[in-house]
């Protein structure tokens, strides 16, 4: 009887392990989560050391940030919720830090928006935006984990 029930506790271990194994991979092994506390320090030196310097300290962007500058690219949005960044899905947003914002915007747009594939790993971009997350107020968190959660299906 003990033997069965071990054996049936390895399987619901085991089964575990692989339908946590399907969602990390379905997911990319991208986990961006505003309420780990670790990732989110983890975030915030990053986003301080490669992301203030155009999209602010305080995630407040650039002035007049939905005005074309001369050169007819626009500055840098605010990453509050005071801008459109909580609008798109996680891995949309992944996908513009990590390869720049060329695949998601239309055709011949241009943007100041450097890819940082070369420089973060997946870890540090899922930081970022953990980071930034976590500065949204709780409803428009909910509103941004809709969206991806939308874009997944």
């Amino acid at each position: 009887m003990k033997r069965a029930v071990a054996f049936a506790l390895m399987g619901g271990v085991l089964i575990l392990l692989v339908v946590v194994g399907v969602l990390v991979v379905r997911e990319g092994g991208r986990i961006a989560d505003p309420t780990d506390a670790k990732q989110v320090a983890l975030g915030k030196v990053i986003y301080t050391d490669h992301c203030a310097s155009c999209h602010g300290a305080t995630l407040e962007g650039q002035p007049e940030w939905q005005t074309r500058k001369p050169d007819g690219r626009l500055p840098a949005p605010p990453q509050d919720a005071s801008g459109h960044t909580w609008h798109h899905a996680d891995d949309q947003l992944f996908g513009i830090i990590k390869n720049g914002i060329g695949a998601y915007a239309p055709p011949g747009y241009e943007s100041d928006m450097t890819a940082f594939g070369s420089v973060l790993t997946d870890e540090q971009v899922n930081a970022v935006l953990a980071f930034i997350k976590s500065n949204w107020p709780v409803d428009i968190q909910a509103r941004q984990a809709e969206a991806s959660r939308r874009a997944k299906q």
